[in-house]
Order: structure tokens, then sequence, then C-alpha cells
């Protein structure tokens, strides 16, 4: 069926272009705009402050009361929104077997006053109140209202939330005693996207892996591409093993993903070049490491004098099922493989001393060890793709395509009037041809571990 889909496709293709049919421009694209600078500006709104929701996102509004509370179903991408001072209920089905990842993603307005110490606290309950697991996620010295995000979970398998049934999810804010900036900063925007994981078919080890190479890997060197990110999660830029350049203006946070296999594992760096300008500003880089279901891995962060910097991540284990028996969190978040994410963010403090940019950030990801086979699941997650790697992710990672979206580049390049008839429907005719080998590759990936 896919076969005749893309033939019947490329079929209608070559009509147009012989017939020489127009097509129209995306709305705020005028004519002669180069294609590379449409297609830029239509994957990405660069703005300061600017966060990029998931395409499809239901709107919700969370609850003062739990009797209220909206029901949230795993697999499925929510906006909502918080009030200052605000504590809102949502409502989670959940079954015995699985374990259940609730990750919120707070996104403060532009302009809007933070101090350090705020942020969100994200909680899962059980019917009765109970909490089974809390998270906080917190600005921090950048004193910057970037997006941060926190995980609620409810693990099968504890002593605590087990059984199936109802379940509540609790969205907190944290605003510093005295400080005043819950009023100021105005009404925060959430991104909620829970997910589920199923248990094992069978038995298996229940302790961490004693042993590691815990020690700091060499930094890559080498020439940097260039490689924008995106600005959310669900517009993250793959990225692979390499070393990548981009710009970025304070207040701003671009996003990137690395896909890693089971038994593989990765270490990153972020370095903030040199800029013109005196003084210090505190937190004026931060990078920060979610897993597959946006739970926080690890981070770093470095204050600036105008000199060049680097901040590291601490060094991760390889991905393992079993790291989730570890106590600290660098261990045991790095527990399944999928695409791990990587945000830069640059503080607003540097305008101060060092202008409003922008400033060149260099990233250095390396990626090693063997890849292995995966745990033998159950069932399947929710997503089902949330603990998957296929070749395409692999190719995307290294060419930087995201892996959507490619007609929509094509047919931009053909609007602007950029490309001959002969090259427009190669390429269009390529795009298509990857990306029905992508569907059939990773519909194969996606079955279940037996």
């Amino acid at each position: 069926m896919t076969t005749r889909f893309v033939l019947g496709a490329r079929c209608a293709v070559v009509a147009l272009l012989v017939l020489g049919a127009t097509f129209a421009l995306p709305p705020g694209v005028p004519a002669g705009v180069p294609a590379a600078a449409a297609a830029a500006d239509a994957d990405a709104d660069a703005r300061p402050g600017s966060y990029a929701f998931a395409p499809g996102a239901r709107t919700v509004a969370g609850a003062e009361r739990t009797a209220d509370a909206p029901l949230l179903d795993p697999g499925q991408t929510y906006r909502s929104s918080l009030p200052p001072r605000g504590r809102l209920f949502y409502r989670l089905r959940l079954s015995a077997a699985d374990t259940a990842y609730v990750p919120v993603t707070a996104v403060p307005p532009a302009d809007a006053t933070v101090s350090a110490t705020d942020g969100i606290r994200v909680s899962v309950q059980d019917a009765s109140g109970t909490s089974c697991f809390y998270a906080s996620a917190r600005f921090g010295a950048g004193l910057s209202p970037r997006p941060v995000t926190a995980l609620g979970q409810r693990e099968a398998g504890k002593a605590l939330c087990q059984g199936a049934g109802t379940y509540r999810l609790l969205v907190e804010r944290l605003d510093a005693e005295g400080s005043g900036t819950a009023a100021a900063s105005g009404r925060w925007d959430l991104e909620i996207a829970p997910a589920t994981e199923p248990g094992l078919a069978a038995a298996g080890p229940t302790t961490a892996p004693r042993t590691w190479d815990s020690a700091t890997p060499e930094p890559l060197t080498g020439t940097p591409r260039d490689r924008s990110g995106g600005t959310g999660f669900a517009t993250a830029r793959p990225v692979g093993q390499g070393v990548w350049r981009t710009t970025l203006a304070p207040g701003e946070t671009r996003f990137y993903k690395v896909p890693l296999d089971w038994g593989r594992r990765l270490h990153a760096s972020a370095e903030l070049a040199g800029a013109p300008g005196h003084g210090y500003a505190g937190g004026a880089l931060d990078l920060s490491l979610y897993n597959p279901v946006r739970g926080y891995v690890e981070g770093a962060s470095l204050g600036y004098t105008g000199t060049p910097k680097s901040a590291a991540l601490a060094p991760l284990p390889p991905v393992a099922y079993t790291n989730r028996y570890a106590v600290a969190t660098g261990v045991t978040t790095v527990r399944f493989a999928g695409d791990y994410y990587l945000a830069v963010s640059l503080g607003t403090q540097l305008t101060g001393a060092f202008g409003e940019g922008p400033f060149e950030v260099t990233l250095r990801v390396r990626v090693d060890g063997q890849a292995q086979a995966g745990p033998g699941y159950a069932g399947r997650p929710v997503p089902d793709d949330v603990f998957t790697v296929t070749e395409e992710d692999r190719e995307a990672a290294l060419a930087g395509d995201t892996g959507a979206g490619a007609d929509h580049r094509v047919m931009l390049l053909v609007a602007v009037g950029g490309l001959g008839t002969g090259t427009a429907l190669l390429l269009l005719l390529g795009g298509w041809t990857v990306a029905a080998r992508r569907a059939h590759t990773r519909a194969s990936a996606q079955k279940p571990t037996a």
C-alpha cells in the first residue's frame, strides 16, 4: 500500500510540474525570499523566550479540586497554564503493571521576573493523596524565565502506589518567599506529555551495575558544523557524535536530541565563546540533559567574564534497564534507550556586561559503548516509539534532518521559485522515498521485544 501511494504521488507531481502548475506561497513569505531563509522562518521561531509546543497538543484546564481534575491519556501531549502561586490537579488512569512518567514543562513569559529558587514541583499521588514520587525544577543562577521541566512518576513494583486505578497529578508553583516574583511573572504555560513503560515479560536482575567507566573522556576536537537547535522538545534538532556550533541571544533556549541505543552512553559539553565587554555574569550558560520521557538526568552551568569557557556534564553510565535500581539521579535516569535531549540556555544577565549578542556556543557530543539488545517487555510502551532507535534516527542525527517536514521544505523551495522544474522534481521524489523508507523501518523497529 505504501509503495502504491508513493508511486501515485510521484506521477501526480510529474503531471503538475509538466503542466506548469504554480504553488502558493506560505503566509508571510514574500516572493523572491531566498529558499533557505524561508525554510528557516517556517521551521522555528527564534524570538528570545519562545517555546515550540508539540503540534496538535490538546488544551486542558487544571483544577483546583481533585474532583474536577481533567483526565490525561498517556501518549497524548497537553497544553495548560499555571497561575501565580497556583496548584492544579489532573487525573491519570493507570494499570497495575505499567510504570507511568508525567513530565511537565513550565514556560514563563519572556519578560517574567523570576528568582533562582522559583520553579515548579510535580508529584503523582494515589487516590488517598499519598505521594508516589515528586520532583522539582528551578530557574537557577541565570535568573532567566527559561523552560524548566520536572517529572512525576508512578513506578510499578515499588512499595507505594501499587495497583490499577485513578491517580492524581499535582503541579505547583515554587516561588521564593517574599521575592514578589509570583505576581510579576503572571501565568506560566505548561506542556504535559504522559508516557507509560510496560513491565518485563520475565523477571531479571534487580541491582544496578556496580562498575562502569566513570572517567571523563577527552573533549572532541575538529571543525564545528553549524547546527541550530529547536525551540522545544517536539522540535529538538537531532545530533550525533561531533562538534556542533550555533548562536544564541540571552534568554534563548535551544533543544537537541541524541539517539542512544541500549548499551551506549553520552557525554556532552557546551562552550561559550569570548565576547567584548567587562564584568561577570553568573549562570551565563546552562546545559541540561533529559531522558526519553523528559526526566532530568544531569546539568552543568557556568559564570562568564567574556573569555571562552565550557561546562561539561558529569560522566554517565551506559544505557541499561537496571540503572533504575541505582540511587544517584545521573544513573537511575539513564534507564532506557531512545532520544536523549540536550537543552542549552543563555542567561539574561549576559546583556548587562556583554550586550545582546548573539553569542557563539559550541556543543561537543560524544557517543560510545557497545549497542546491546533491549529488555524483554511484556507489552508496548505508550507512545510506542518512545524507547526505539532506528537506523533512520541515527542517520538524521548526523545529517541534521528532523525526520519530518521534508515534503514541506521542498514545496517551499518550489514556491519561492528558487529551483528549476527538474531539480524540484528530483528533490521532491527523493523526499517521499526517504519518508517511505523511514516509516517502514520505524514500523519494523517498534515490534515488541520478546
